[in-house]
Protein backbone atom coordinates (compact mmCIF):
# COMPACT_ATOMS: atom_id res chain seq x y z
CA UNK A 1 0.00 0.00 0.00
CA UNK A 2 2.80 2.41 0.93
CA UNK A 3 4.52 1.73 -2.36
CA UNK A 4 1.29 2.47 -4.22
CA UNK A 5 0.84 5.74 -2.32
CA UNK A 6 4.43 6.77 -3.05
CA UNK A 7 3.86 6.01 -6.72
CA UNK A 8 0.67 8.08 -6.78
CA UNK A 9 2.31 11.00 -4.98
CA UNK A 10 5.27 10.87 -7.33
CA UNK A 11 2.89 10.92 -10.28
CA UNK A 12 0.96 13.89 -8.88
CA UNK A 13 4.20 15.75 -8.20
CA UNK A 14 5.39 15.09 -11.73
CA UNK A 15 2.08 16.40 -13.12
CA UNK A 16 2.34 19.50 -10.94
CA UNK A 17 5.89 20.16 -12.09
CA UNK A 18 4.80 19.68 -15.71
CA UNK A 19 1.92 22.16 -15.29
CA UNK A 20 4.18 24.74 -13.63
CA UNK A 21 6.79 24.30 -16.36
CA UNK A 22 4.09 24.68 -19.01
CA UNK A 23 2.80 27.91 -17.46
CA UNK A 24 6.28 29.35 -17.02
CA UNK A 25 8.01 28.26 -20.20
CA UNK A 26 5.42 28.03 -22.97
CA UNK A 27 6.09 30.86 -25.45
CA UNK A 28 3.46 33.59 -25.71
CA UNK A 29 3.32 36.95 -27.43
CA UNK A 30 0.97 38.33 -24.77
CA UNK A 31 2.77 41.13 -22.94
CA UNK A 32 0.38 42.44 -20.26
CA UNK A 33 0.66 45.87 -18.69
CA UNK A 34 -0.45 46.73 -15.16
CA UNK A 35 -3.56 48.85 -14.84
CA UNK A 36 -6.13 49.65 -12.19
CA UNK A 37 -9.71 49.17 -13.33
CA UNK A 38 -12.20 51.57 -11.75
CA UNK A 39 -14.49 50.11 -9.14
CA UNK A 40 -17.48 48.60 -10.93
CA UNK A 41 -20.67 50.65 -10.52
CA UNK A 42 -23.24 49.32 -8.07
CA UNK A 43 -26.23 47.45 -9.44
CA UNK A 44 -28.67 50.04 -8.17
CA UNK A 45 -30.57 53.08 -9.36
CA UNK A 46 -30.37 53.34 -13.16
CA UNK A 47 -28.31 50.10 -13.23
CA UNK A 48 -30.48 48.01 -10.91
CA UNK A 49 -31.00 44.35 -11.82
CA UNK A 50 -34.24 43.53 -13.65
CA UNK A 51 -35.74 40.91 -15.97
CA UNK A 52 -36.80 43.07 -18.93
CA UNK A 53 -34.84 40.80 -21.29
CA UNK A 54 -36.73 37.69 -20.25
CA UNK A 55 -39.20 36.05 -22.62
CA UNK A 56 -37.86 37.54 -25.83
CA UNK A 57 -39.25 36.68 -29.22
CA UNK A 58 -36.73 34.54 -31.11
CA UNK A 59 -36.38 34.81 -34.88
CA UNK A 60 -34.43 33.03 -37.62
CA UNK A 61 -34.21 29.69 -35.83
CA UNK A 62 -32.45 26.93 -37.73
CA UNK A 63 -30.57 29.17 -40.17
CA UNK A 64 -27.19 29.61 -38.52
CA UNK A 65 -25.14 30.23 -35.39
CA UNK A 66 -23.85 33.53 -34.08
CA UNK A 67 -25.71 36.49 -35.64
CA UNK A 68 -23.22 38.80 -33.90
CA UNK A 69 -24.03 42.01 -35.72
CA UNK A 70 -27.34 42.98 -37.27
CA UNK A 71 -28.58 45.70 -39.59
CA UNK A 72 -32.13 46.60 -40.60
CA UNK A 73 -32.74 47.98 -44.07
CA UNK A 74 -35.31 50.53 -45.25
CA UNK A 75 -37.88 47.75 -45.77
CA UNK A 76 -37.53 46.38 -42.25
CA UNK A 77 -35.55 43.32 -43.30
CA UNK A 78 -32.83 42.08 -40.94
CA UNK A 79 -29.36 41.42 -42.36
CA UNK A 80 -26.88 39.41 -40.32
CA UNK A 81 -23.84 37.18 -40.67
CA UNK A 82 -23.11 33.79 -39.11
CA UNK A 83 -19.99 32.09 -37.83
CA UNK A 84 -19.67 30.04 -41.05
CA UNK A 85 -19.28 33.17 -43.19
CA UNK A 86 -22.80 33.39 -44.61
CA UNK A 87 -24.67 36.70 -44.72
CA UNK A 88 -28.48 36.38 -44.92
CA UNK A 89 -31.47 38.68 -45.15
CA UNK A 90 -34.56 37.86 -43.08
CA UNK A 91 -37.92 39.16 -44.26
CA UNK A 92 -39.66 41.79 -42.14
CA UNK A 93 -42.25 39.24 -40.99
CA UNK A 94 -39.54 36.73 -40.08
CA UNK A 95 -40.97 33.99 -42.30
CA UNK A 96 -38.45 33.85 -45.13
CA UNK A 97 -34.75 34.38 -45.63
CA UNK A 98 -32.33 34.57 -48.51
CA UNK A 99 -28.59 34.07 -48.76
CA UNK A 100 -26.87 37.28 -49.80
CA UNK A 101 -23.30 36.00 -49.91
CA UNK A 102 -20.63 33.91 -48.22
CA UNK A 103 -17.66 36.04 -47.21
CA UNK A 104 -15.41 33.09 -46.41
CA UNK A 105 -14.55 34.79 -43.12
CA UNK A 106 -16.42 35.87 -40.00
CA UNK A 107 -18.94 38.65 -40.72
CA UNK A 108 -19.58 40.86 -37.70
CA UNK A 109 -20.84 44.45 -38.04
CA UNK A 110 -23.47 45.36 -40.64
CA UNK A 111 -24.26 48.78 -42.17
CA UNK A 112 -25.56 50.10 -45.46
CA UNK A 113 -24.02 52.12 -48.26
CA UNK A 114 -25.75 55.20 -49.65
CA UNK A 115 -27.40 53.01 -52.31
CA UNK A 116 -28.60 50.46 -49.75
CA UNK A 117 -25.97 47.77 -50.40
CA UNK A 118 -24.90 45.89 -47.23
CA UNK A 119 -21.49 46.83 -45.86
CA UNK A 120 -19.89 44.13 -43.71
CA UNK A 121 -17.10 44.37 -41.15
CA UNK A 122 -15.56 40.91 -41.46
CA UNK A 123 -13.06 40.00 -38.75
CA UNK A 124 -11.01 37.93 -41.20
CA UNK A 125 -11.57 39.45 -44.64
CA UNK A 126 -11.74 43.17 -43.82
CA UNK A 127 -14.29 45.77 -44.91
CA UNK A 128 -16.65 44.32 -47.53
CA UNK A 129 -19.55 45.35 -49.76
CA UNK A 130 -22.20 42.87 -50.94
CA UNK A 131 -23.98 43.48 -54.21
CA UNK A 132 -25.91 41.05 -56.44
CA UNK A 133 -24.52 38.07 -54.55
CA UNK A 134 -20.93 39.18 -54.97
CA UNK A 135 -18.49 40.21 -52.26
CA UNK A 136 -16.24 43.17 -53.01
CA UNK A 137 -13.34 44.00 -50.72
CA UNK A 138 -13.26 47.69 -49.81
CA UNK A 139 -10.30 47.67 -47.44
CA UNK A 140 -7.78 45.30 -45.91
CA UNK A 141 -5.35 47.91 -44.55
CA UNK A 142 -5.20 51.49 -43.32
CA UNK A 143 -2.37 53.82 -42.39
CA UNK A 144 0.17 51.34 -43.72
CA UNK A 145 -0.97 48.57 -41.36
CA UNK A 146 -3.18 45.58 -42.25
CA UNK A 147 -6.57 45.25 -40.62
CA UNK A 148 -6.15 42.81 -37.74
CA UNK A 149 -9.73 42.43 -36.53
CA UNK A 150 -12.38 44.35 -38.47
CA UNK A 151 -15.25 44.57 -36.01
CA UNK A 152 -18.14 47.02 -36.40
CA UNK A 153 -19.22 49.57 -39.00
CA UNK A 154 -21.58 52.49 -39.56
CA UNK A 155 -22.15 54.55 -42.68
CA UNK A 156 -23.23 58.08 -43.57
CA UNK A 157 -23.34 58.73 -47.29
CA UNK A 158 -19.98 57.95 -48.81
CA UNK A 159 -18.20 57.91 -45.44
CA UNK A 160 -17.96 54.43 -43.93
CA UNK A 161 -16.59 54.47 -40.38
CA UNK A 162 -15.43 51.17 -38.88
CA UNK A 163 -13.29 49.70 -36.13
CA UNK A 164 -10.17 47.58 -36.17
CA UNK A 165 -10.45 46.00 -32.73
CA UNK A 166 -6.82 44.93 -32.49
CA UNK A 167 -3.87 45.21 -34.83
CA UNK A 168 -2.08 42.49 -32.84
CA UNK A 169 -4.65 39.80 -32.03
CA UNK A 170 -7.26 38.40 -34.41
CA UNK A 171 -10.71 37.05 -33.62
CA UNK A 172 -9.41 33.63 -32.52
CA UNK A 173 -7.25 35.30 -29.85
CA UNK A 174 -9.42 38.21 -28.77
CA UNK A 175 -9.06 37.23 -25.11
CA UNK A 176 -5.32 37.79 -25.42
CA UNK A 177 -5.97 41.42 -26.28
CA UNK A 178 -8.14 41.81 -23.18
CA UNK A 179 -5.51 40.11 -21.01
CA UNK A 180 -2.68 42.23 -22.39
CA UNK A 181 -4.62 45.49 -22.01
CA UNK A 182 -2.64 47.56 -24.45
CA UNK A 183 -4.28 49.98 -26.91
CA UNK A 184 -4.04 48.08 -30.20
CA UNK A 185 -7.40 49.31 -31.54
CA UNK A 186 -8.18 51.87 -34.26
CA UNK A 187 -11.14 53.80 -35.64
CA UNK A 188 -10.99 54.06 -39.43
CA UNK A 189 -12.91 55.70 -42.27
CA UNK A 190 -13.34 54.52 -45.86
CA UNK A 191 -14.32 57.06 -48.49
CA UNK A 192 -16.32 55.12 -51.06
CA UNK A 193 -15.96 57.97 -53.58
CA UNK A 194 -12.16 57.86 -53.59
CA UNK A 195 -11.55 54.32 -52.29
CA UNK A 196 -9.16 55.69 -49.66
CA UNK A 197 -9.14 54.26 -46.13
CA UNK A 198 -7.51 56.26 -43.35
CA UNK A 199 -7.20 56.43 -39.59
CA UNK A 200 -9.46 58.62 -37.46
CA UNK A 201 -8.10 57.52 -34.09
CA UNK A 202 -5.68 54.99 -32.72
CA UNK A 203 -4.50 53.73 -29.32
CA UNK A 204 -7.97 52.45 -28.43
CA UNK A 205 -8.52 49.60 -25.99
CA UNK A 206 -10.13 46.89 -28.14
CA UNK A 207 -12.07 49.15 -30.50
CA UNK A 208 -15.42 47.42 -30.89
CA UNK A 209 -18.86 48.92 -31.58
CA UNK A 210 -19.21 51.99 -33.80
CA UNK A 211 -22.10 54.42 -34.22
CA UNK A 212 -22.24 57.76 -36.04
CA UNK A 213 -24.00 60.55 -34.18
CA UNK A 214 -26.46 63.13 -35.55
CA UNK A 215 -25.43 64.39 -38.97
CA UNK A 216 -22.24 62.35 -38.81
CA UNK A 217 -20.66 65.04 -36.62
CA UNK A 218 -19.00 62.46 -34.41
CA UNK A 219 -18.42 58.75 -34.08
CA UNK A 220 -18.88 56.74 -30.91
CA UNK A 221 -16.59 53.76 -30.40
CA UNK A 222 -16.76 51.15 -27.66
CA UNK A 223 -13.43 50.44 -25.94
CA UNK A 224 -14.33 47.02 -24.63
CA UNK A 225 -11.42 46.29 -22.33
CA UNK A 226 -11.54 49.78 -20.77
CA UNK A 227 -15.31 49.55 -20.02
CA UNK A 228 -16.04 52.81 -21.83
CA UNK A 229 -17.40 54.50 -24.93
CA UNK A 230 -15.37 57.30 -26.51
CA UNK A 231 -16.59 60.07 -28.78
CA UNK A 232 -14.41 61.10 -31.72
CA UNK A 233 -15.44 64.40 -33.31
CA UNK A 234 -15.33 64.32 -37.10
CA UNK A 235 -16.59 67.77 -38.07
CA UNK A 236 -16.73 71.35 -36.84
CA UNK A 237 -14.52 73.13 -34.32
CA UNK A 238 -14.00 69.93 -32.33
CA UNK A 239 -12.87 67.82 -35.30
CA UNK A 240 -10.17 65.36 -34.23
CA UNK A 241 -10.94 65.72 -30.52
CA UNK A 242 -11.50 62.58 -28.43
CA UNK A 243 -13.59 62.63 -25.28
CA UNK A 244 -15.48 60.25 -23.00
CA UNK A 245 -19.13 59.60 -23.79
CA UNK A 246 -19.77 56.93 -21.13
CA UNK A 247 -17.24 55.60 -18.63
CA UNK A 248 -16.96 52.79 -16.08
CA UNK A 249 -19.69 50.66 -17.61
CA UNK A 250 -21.03 47.61 -15.72
CA UNK A 251 -19.90 45.23 -18.47
CA UNK A 252 -17.91 44.79 -21.67
CA UNK A 253 -19.40 47.13 -24.31
CA UNK A 254 -19.83 45.54 -27.72
CA UNK A 255 -21.74 46.88 -30.73
CA UNK A 256 -23.36 50.33 -30.67
CA UNK A 257 -26.24 51.84 -32.60
CA UNK A 258 -27.91 55.26 -32.93
CA UNK A 259 -31.65 55.46 -33.55
CA UNK A 260 -31.24 58.53 -35.75
CA UNK A 261 -32.92 60.86 -33.27
CA UNK A 262 -32.18 60.81 -29.58
CA UNK A 263 -30.91 57.44 -28.34
CA UNK A 264 -27.72 55.40 -28.41
CA UNK A 265 -27.86 51.69 -27.61
CA UNK A 266 -24.99 49.52 -26.41
CA UNK A 267 -24.92 45.75 -26.04
CA UNK A 268 -22.77 44.60 -23.13
CA UNK A 269 -21.51 41.13 -23.97
CA UNK A 270 -20.74 40.17 -20.37
CA UNK A 271 -21.00 41.85 -16.98
CA UNK A 272 -17.84 42.91 -15.21
CA UNK A 273 -15.97 40.11 -13.48
CA UNK A 274 -14.43 41.02 -10.08
CA UNK A 275 -11.76 38.33 -10.45
CA UNK A 276 -10.63 39.64 -13.81
CA UNK A 277 -10.60 43.22 -12.52
CA UNK A 278 -8.50 42.09 -9.56
CA UNK A 279 -5.86 40.81 -11.99
CA UNK A 280 -5.41 44.29 -13.46
CA UNK A 281 -2.42 45.09 -11.28
CA UNK A 282 -0.88 41.63 -11.77
CA UNK A 283 0.39 41.47 -15.35
CA UNK A 284 2.51 38.37 -14.78
CA UNK A 285 -0.50 36.40 -13.59
CA UNK A 286 -2.37 37.48 -16.71
CA UNK A 287 0.60 36.32 -18.76
CA UNK A 288 0.33 32.89 -17.15
CA UNK A 289 -3.40 32.86 -17.85
CA UNK A 290 -2.71 33.60 -21.51
CA UNK A 291 -0.78 30.31 -21.75
CA UNK A 292 -3.82 28.24 -20.82
CA UNK A 293 -6.05 26.70 -23.50
CA UNK A 294 -8.65 29.13 -24.87
CA UNK A 295 -11.58 27.21 -23.37
CA UNK A 296 -10.10 27.46 -19.87
CA UNK A 297 -9.31 31.16 -20.37
CA UNK A 298 -12.93 31.75 -21.32
CA UNK A 299 -14.24 30.04 -18.18
CA UNK A 300 -11.80 31.86 -15.92
CA UNK A 301 -12.33 35.28 -17.49
CA UNK A 302 -16.12 35.24 -17.78
CA UNK A 303 -18.91 33.78 -15.69
CA UNK A 304 -20.51 30.68 -17.25
CA UNK A 305 -23.92 31.85 -16.00
CA UNK A 306 -25.77 33.72 -18.73
CA UNK A 307 -26.44 37.39 -18.12
CA UNK A 308 -27.96 39.53 -20.86
CA UNK A 309 -27.44 43.27 -20.61
CA UNK A 310 -28.34 46.27 -22.82
CA UNK A 311 -28.13 49.97 -21.96
CA UNK A 312 -29.64 53.00 -23.65
CA UNK A 313 -28.13 56.50 -23.45
CA UNK A 314 -29.26 59.97 -24.35
CA UNK A 315 -26.92 62.06 -26.50
CA UNK A 316 -25.12 63.39 -23.41
CA UNK A 317 -24.15 59.91 -22.25
CA UNK A 318 -26.77 59.56 -19.50
CA UNK A 319 -28.36 56.14 -18.94
CA UNK A 320 -32.02 56.24 -19.93
CA UNK A 321 -32.72 52.52 -20.37
CA UNK A 322 -31.49 49.44 -18.52
CA UNK A 323 -32.44 45.98 -19.79
CA UNK A 324 -31.22 42.82 -18.11
CA UNK A 325 -31.92 39.19 -17.41
CA UNK A 326 -29.83 36.69 -15.47
CA UNK A 327 -30.67 33.03 -15.95
CA UNK A 328 -29.84 29.81 -17.76
CA UNK A 329 -32.43 30.63 -20.44
CA UNK A 330 -31.12 34.15 -21.09
CA UNK A 331 -30.36 35.27 -24.63
CA UNK A 332 -26.65 35.86 -24.12
CA UNK A 333 -24.14 37.10 -24.84
CA UNK A 334 -25.90 40.02 -26.50
CA UNK A 335 -23.44 41.65 -28.91
CA UNK A 336 -25.64 44.03 -30.90
CA UNK A 337 -28.86 45.99 -30.52
CA UNK A 338 -30.84 47.92 -33.14
CA UNK A 339 -33.98 50.00 -32.70
CA UNK A 340 -36.52 49.78 -35.52
CA UNK A 341 -40.14 50.85 -35.25
CA UNK A 342 -41.73 49.38 -32.11
CA UNK A 343 -38.91 46.84 -31.64
CA UNK A 344 -35.42 46.39 -30.28
CA UNK A 345 -33.58 43.71 -32.27
CA UNK A 346 -30.72 41.80 -30.61
CA UNK A 347 -27.81 39.81 -32.00
CA UNK A 348 -25.40 37.40 -30.34
CA UNK A 349 -21.95 35.98 -30.97
CA UNK A 350 -23.08 32.44 -30.17
CA UNK A 351 -26.89 32.15 -30.02
CA UNK A 352 -28.72 30.26 -32.83
CA UNK A 353 -31.35 32.98 -33.27
CA UNK A 354 -31.95 36.70 -33.55
CA UNK A 355 -34.11 38.12 -30.74
CA UNK A 356 -36.39 41.09 -30.34
CA UNK A 357 -38.51 42.75 -27.67
CA UNK A 358 -41.00 45.62 -27.65
CA UNK A 359 -39.33 49.02 -27.41
CA UNK A 360 -42.06 49.93 -24.91
CA UNK A 361 -40.42 47.52 -22.47
CA UNK A 362 -37.38 49.81 -22.48
CA UNK A 363 -38.75 53.31 -23.14
CA UNK A 364 -41.87 54.57 -21.37
CA UNK A 365 -44.42 55.84 -23.87
CA UNK A 366 -42.88 54.09 -26.88
CA UNK A 367 -45.21 52.69 -29.51
CA UNK A 368 -46.19 49.09 -28.68
CA UNK A 369 -45.97 46.35 -31.32
CA UNK A 370 -49.15 44.91 -32.86
CA UNK A 371 -51.34 42.65 -30.74
CA UNK A 372 -50.24 39.03 -30.71
CA UNK A 373 -46.55 39.82 -30.98
CA UNK A 374 -45.71 37.09 -28.45
CA UNK A 375 -46.45 34.44 -31.06
CA UNK A 376 -43.15 33.91 -32.83
CA UNK A 377 -43.16 33.55 -36.63
CA UNK A 378 -42.86 30.05 -38.00
CA UNK A 379 -39.40 28.70 -38.68
CA UNK A 380 -38.25 30.75 -41.68
CA UNK A 381 -38.04 29.14 -45.08
CA UNK A 382 -35.74 30.01 -47.97
CA UNK A 383 -37.27 32.73 -50.12
CA UNK A 384 -38.56 31.74 -53.54
CA UNK A 385 -36.15 32.56 -56.39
Amino acid sequence: MRKLLRTLLAGLLACLVAVIAYLLLTPTDVDPVAWQPPRAPAAEGPLAANDRLKDLQRLAAGIGIGPEGIGIDAEGRVITGFDDGRVIRLSADGRHYELLADTGGRPLGIAFAADGAPIVADAVKGLLRIEAGQVRVLATEAGGAPLGFTDDVDSSGTQIVFSDASTKFGIRAYLHDLLEHRPHGRLLVHDSATGVTSELARDLYFANGVALGPGGEYALVAETSAYRISRIWLRGDKAGRRELFADNLPGFPDNLSFNGRDRVWVALANPRDPGLDALGEWPQLRRLLARLPAAIQQRLAFSPIKHSLVLGFDLEGRVIANLQYHGTDAYAPITSVEEHGPWLYLGSLSEPTIARLPLARAIVGAEPPPDGWQQAPARPQPASP
